[in-house]
């Protein structure tokens, strides 16, 4: 099991992070457009700061965040572009102010909830480990788009393991958004981390395989970037179909990018 406050404690370093890098941001900069369509950059901090109050929601009051679920089952499609909407029109150092309270308040009550807490979601409930989790590989894909936007190249960290576990935890959620029955058979996921060490998921033994750089497993299934730009290749048909349609979020299955290159990479 992975130890709760070291993966809070990355949460609040990814956030840091991309704080950092949004701070000095002219509202013009704010004002730009990001590789998700429609999207700007306060759009990206926007969603970010509704998600972490949502969460936080979550945390704190199930029967509330209950009714923030209904009210997503009304609308699926649309209930994320609306929360992000509904904020992204705030003045920047307003809405850099509301993300700066409430991932913090949500940080504390991750850190304060007691041991076996189950966290409800708009997908199956999460442990606290999960859910900071899941706020890592947020902030981290959100941050993405925002450093494309301003042609920044970040630095891959060690907390790219959080996205890449999510990512391979999701497969089977992956198939069930899009209606296909998802394999019976695990698969085996070989990474290579920026500093040369493997971090591995599955049976080593498992006939099927997923093998590539770390960040670009990443980039892949928080899809921000096509399959045919990235180095990760698949052993296996079943394997080879999971890329295609592999996601990291919970929600309904996202448009992806359109790739960059041509399609016989």
């Amino acid at each position: 099991m992975p130890d709760v406050a070291a993966v809070i404690d990355d949460l609040r370093d990814e956030s840091q992070e991309l704080d950092a890098l949004v701070r000095g941001l002219s509202a013009g900069q704010w004002a730009a457009p990001t590789p998700a369509v429609g999207w700007s950059i306060a759009h990206q901090i926007a969603h970010l700061t509704w998600t972490d109050e949502v969460a936080l929601l979550a945390a704190t009051d199930a029967d509330a965040f209950a009714g923030e679920v209904a009210e997503a089952m009304e609308a699926p499609e649309s209930f994320v572009d609306r929360g992000a909407e509904e904020l992204a029109v705030l003045a920047p150092d307003a809405l850099l102010a509301r993300w700066r309270d409430g991932r913090e308040r949500l940080e504390a009550a991750l850190r304060d909830a007691p041991a076996g807490t189950r966290i409800p979601w708009y997908g199956p409930p999460m442990s606290v480990a999960s859910m900071a989790t899941a706020r890592i590989m947020e902030t981290w894909a959100h941050g993405q788009d925002i450093a494309d936007a301003v042609g920044v190249t970040r630095t891959p960290t060690a907390r790219l393991r959080h996205v890449a576990r999510i990512g391979v935890r999701a497969r089977d959620y992956a198939y069930l958004v899009r209606g296909i029955k998802a394999p019976d058979e695990e698969f085996r996921v070989e990474l290579r981390a920026p500093g040369g060490e493997v971090i591995a998921f599955g049976a080593p033994d498992a006939p099927q395989r997923v093998t590539g750089p770390l960040v670009d497993f990443c980039l892949l299934v928080t899809q921000r970037a096509h399959r045919v730009d990235l180095a990760v290749r698949a052993v296996g048909p079943d394997a080879d179909q999971w890329l295609d349609i592999a996601q990291a979020f919970a929600g309904p299955a996202g448009p992806g990018r359109a790739p960059k290159r041509g399609s016989g990479a």
